[in-house]
């Protein structure tokens, strides 16, 4: 298992007022083809946050089944993990840790839309899937962010993971 760390204000621990863990899903079928998110002109793995109490695994079935509609028992670890701390986010004053645990998942099944349960954010931005080759996600990545930007770093992000998913 690898890390992936963003800390650009080098803050510590100590100065986090709110940690938030996230699960991410690295779904791959026999065409090596990846199914990725596709929302307010940003690419994104399917996943999202942990609930409390909930474990990575029960988050990433209940993540599954939300964003893609596909119904799939997960039993394997998780294979890279980023760490971000950001100053004064989501408002100032406040300093956030997010930690994603990056899962890959192999299936043949097909996302089922009459299965899924967007949030709000991912209806407004016209939340899709696409699934895009594996020997082209880097490209169409760096595409994305070139017309686009990467306001958020999650471009950037899913390069590094991809990259450590690469050379698993």
């Amino acid at each position: 298992m690898k890390d992936f760390i963003t800390n650009r204000d080098n803050l510590s621990d100590s100065d986090i007022t709110e940690e938030v863990l996230r699960v991410k899903l690295l779904i791959i079928n026999s065409n090596n083809e990846i199914l990725l998110g596709y929302s307010n002109h940003e690419y994104q793995f399917p996943g999202g946050h942990v609930e409390e109490n909930e474990s990575l695994k029960e988050a990433c079935i209940r993540e599954l089944k939300e964003e893609t509609g596909i119904e799939l028992d997960i039993d394997n670890d998780y294979f890279a993990r980023s760490i971000g701390y950001f100053k004064d986010w989501p408002s100032v004053g406040k300093n956030r840790k997010t930690i994603n645990y990056y899962y890959e998942i192999k299936t043949d099944l097909k996302p089922n839309l009459d299965n899924t349960n967007y949030t709000q954010s991912e209806k407004e931005g016209n939340f899709e899937l696409r699934y895009i080759n594996l020997d082209r996600v880097e490209e169409e990545l760096k595409d994305n962010v070139s017309k686009y930007g990467d306001n958020k770093g999650i471009a950037r992000e899913m390069l590094a993971i991809f990259k450590i998913y690469k050379e698993k």
